[in-house]
């Protein structure tokens, strides 16, 4: 089964909640309370995602996370390599010449058309996007675990 690693996933959940509030520094602590995500992955994920560009993180008492530039500007694939690494359905795909059936392989040229496909459907769709669908149609909090 293709799945996004669960931490990925609170990372999109985390990135929309401060999309649909963009002016407010978001405090870790506030964040894990209103998402059900635990305070510990919460930091970790911010830590990450402003190392990467995606959150500017704001010292001091008022503290805690923006978002670096608009959600607009943010795409979904940004936010898949933060967190997970290249986007790549097979290991030849990220490290070519690491298989020792590459040669003789009749099936890469298609899983190379299905990653590109996957990319390109991760870079169509921005945090806004998600954003806007989620202030549409909520969902309960993700589930902390």
């Amino acid at each position: 089964m293709l799945k996004i690693a669960k931490l990925t996933d609170y990372g999109i959940v985390v990135l929309t909640h401060i999309a649909n509030a963009p002016d407010r520094v978001h405090r870790v602590t506030e964040l894990a309370e209103e998402l059900a995500i635990p305070a510990p992955t919460v930091a970790k994920l911010a830590k990450t995602l402003a190392r990467d560009g995606l959150l500017i993180s704001h010292r001091g008492a008022h503290g805690g996370y923006r978002l670096a530039r608009p959600a607009a500007e943010i795409r979904v694939v940004d936010i898949v390599e933060s967190l997970e690494g290249p986007v790549a359905i097979m290991e030849c795909i990220e490290h070519p010449g690491t298989c020792r059936q590459e040669s003789v392989c009749q099936t890469r040229g298609n899983w190379i058309r299905i990653n590109r496909a996957i990319s390109r459907a991760l870079e169509g769709i921005s945090l806004a996007d998600m954003a806007a669908d989620a202030a549409v149609q909520p969902f309960p909090a993700a589930q902390a675990g």
